[in-house]
């Protein structure tokens, strides 16, 4: 909800991706689900509409019969998601999707990885979006969180971005506007 009032473009992949689809009707087979946040993700999306901020969600995804690095990849249509395959990582127009919004952002902020990037056949997405990142020369790149952080190190890239970080909870409630408390102790200092 903070994001939007700062943000131009927001992409929604990984985990998350799937609830948002949800939220609007999709099935999203086996794949992750916060249940609790659908409607969330229903109100996030019609409030993005009015205020004018692109958000973006996979158009297509990577998706498997199981959980395993040695699963079988096979593509699927976000609008039309077979009930037995779980998402692992977006799809290739998804991935031109994201890195075209990243192309000439003058920040970039990357909280989560983009699917399983730890099984080498699910981490073309995290992978694609680590170096259009790494591509943007002349703008702040900041990734938080641990996931993330070791994402971006395992793609080769980390040493061409403005700032990494393990602090993904912190970072987000950052972002959120919350008071962090370690912060709030600097401040009251005398």
């Amino acid at each position: 909800n903070n994001l939007l009032q700062k943000a131009d473009t927001i992409l929604i992949g990984g985990g998350m991706a799937y609830t948002f689809q949800a939220a609007l009707g999709r099935d999203i087979g086996t794949s992750l689900l916060d249940a609790n946040h659908v409607g969330y993700a229903k109100d996030m999306i019609a409030k993005a509409q009015e205020m004018g901020v692109k958000l973006l969600l996979p158009q297509d995804n990577l998706a498997a019969k199981e959980f395993s690095a040695d699963a079988e990849p096979i593509l699927v249509d976000a609008t039309d998601y077979p009930h037995d395959l779980m998402g692992m990582d977006i799809g290739p127009k998804t991935i031109e999707d994201f890195t075209g919004a990243i192309a000439g952002a003058g920040t970039v902020i990357w909280n989560g990885p983009m699917g399983v990037f730890e099984f080498p056949a699910f981490a073309n997405g995290t992978n694609a979006v680590a170096k259009a990142m790494a591509d943007q020369k002349d703008a702040v790149t900041i990734v938080g969180g641990g996931d993330s952080s070791s994402a971006v190190e395992k793609s080769g890239f980390a040493d061409k971005l403005s700032h990494i970080s393990t602090g993904g909870g912190a970072s987000l409630e950052f972002l959120e506007g919350l008071v962090l408390p370690g912060i709030a102790c600097l401040a009251d200092k005398d």
